[in-house]
């Protein structure tokens, strides 16, 4: 029986995984600045997630003096994570983006012992390496003249905020259902980003509805919520890595249906970060079930 729902567990992960990696090739397809994108993303989440939690009666109540600042933070953290991503995507393309922003596990299996004072794995370390060295194949050159260089520059600055929230939400996914965490996440996303409504000449249009309530249904108020919920099964490190699938579904995805094909230092530095996840599987199912 553990066994079973340990293979459940690792099946709706990767059911999380594939609904997020959506997000690369819609952040390709919609013209709007990502800041304006983000918004507009937040406030489809915040409905569907809305209804959801009122249809489940999830309890919304919380604690503001003790659980306020992590709701602030971990809402300015996916948003720094999510408006980098894009701006990522708009400036270089689907496979430089996902893969640059997979270097987030490395950020958090050396973070994790630091913050939540648990035990570091030495071959978190190596796995560490391995990624590192397939991100400098995705680096076209140092200069940040260049639009992929500055493409990767954000996707590592939406791996690191991305790292960090998940870190400071392991401690949390205890207490609340996920979706009402990602709920909060986008009524603090609405408030610090109300203003660029305003600062921006593009405005939201029809033709982007559909690309838009994709964005903030499936990738979101579902992929998300049952990414956060795996947090109850897996530590934040081993739940990190093996969605390094994600970028090989965004990657199959965007070859679909915008004919982008990654070429061969993209594949070379791909074939190095995804590996982490075989190697993290099998050091995950020696040591037992991969639960914290």
């Amino acid at each position: 029986m553990q066994k079973q729902n340990h293979f459940q567990n690792i099946l709706i992960l990767n059911l999380a995984i594939l609904c997020i990696s959506t997000s690369g090739a819609l952040g390709r397809s919609i013209s709007l600045p990502p800041p304006l994108t983000i918004w507009w993303r937040a406030l489809f989440a915040f409905l569907f997630l809305g209804v959801f939690c009122v249809w489940k009666k999830l309890p919304f109540s919380f604690d503001i003096k003790k659980h306020g600042f992590i709701f602030l933070l971990s809402g300015f953290l996916m948003m720094v994570h999510w408006v980098a991503y894009f701006y990522a995507l708009q400036w270089s393309n689907v496979a430089i983006a996902m893969l640059s922003l997979f270097t987030y596990p490395v950020m958090t299996t050396l973070l994790e012992p630091l913050i939540l004072k648990t035990k570091f794995q030495r071959h978190h370390l190596i796995l560490g390496i391995i990624v590192l060295i397939g991100v400098s194949f995705l680096a076209p050159d140092l200069t940040f003249e260049n639009k992929m260089t500055q493409g990767l520059f954000m996707g590592l600055i939406s791996a690191l905020a991305y790292s960090l929230r998940n870190i400071m939400l392991k401690t949390q996914v205890r207490n609340f259902n996920g979706s009402v965490l990602m709920f909060y996440q986008m009524v603090v996303m609405l408030i610090l980003l109300f203003p660029v409504l305003f600062f921006y000449q593009e405005k939201f249009t029809t033709d982007q509805l559909p690309f838009i309530l994709f964005l903030g249904l499936v990738t979101t108020a579902i992929g998300h919520t049952l990414f956060l919920n795996s947090f109850r099964h897996f530590s934040v490190s081993t739940a990190s890595i093996l969605s390094g699938m994600q970028p090989i579904y965004g990657i199959i995805i965007a070859m679909i249906f915008l004919s982008e094909i990654p070429i061969w230092r993209n594949w070379i530095g791909g074939f190095l970060i995804i590996s982490t996840v075989i190697l993290e599987s099998f050091f995950n199912k020696k040591s037992g079930s991969g639960q914290s």
